[in-house]
């Protein structure tokens, strides 16, 4: 094999290895992305539950009620 050559291949073996850490690094990032998405949609339904059982608790206003005496 010539000179030539194997410093091509060298180049492409060493191209091949940055390329394989960035997508694991971007593989990592991405995993946690999906984690840190899955705990703040989990937290958006629980708030959603209790904003919708306040509002139940909350007795229904009759609408006929008159103003304030200081209006």
């Amino acid at each position: 094999m010539n000179k030539e050559l194997s410093s091509r291949i060298e180049a492409l073996e060493i191209q091949i290895a940055h390329q394989e850490a960035t997508v694991e690094t971007l593989n990592q990032a991405l995993t946690a992305q999906w984690k840190q998405i899955d705990t703040l949609t989990r937290e958006m339904t629980r708030l959603t539950d209790r904003v919708s059982a306040a509002e139940q608790s909350i007795p229904a206003s009759t609408g006929n009620e008159p103003p304030p005496p200081h209006y």
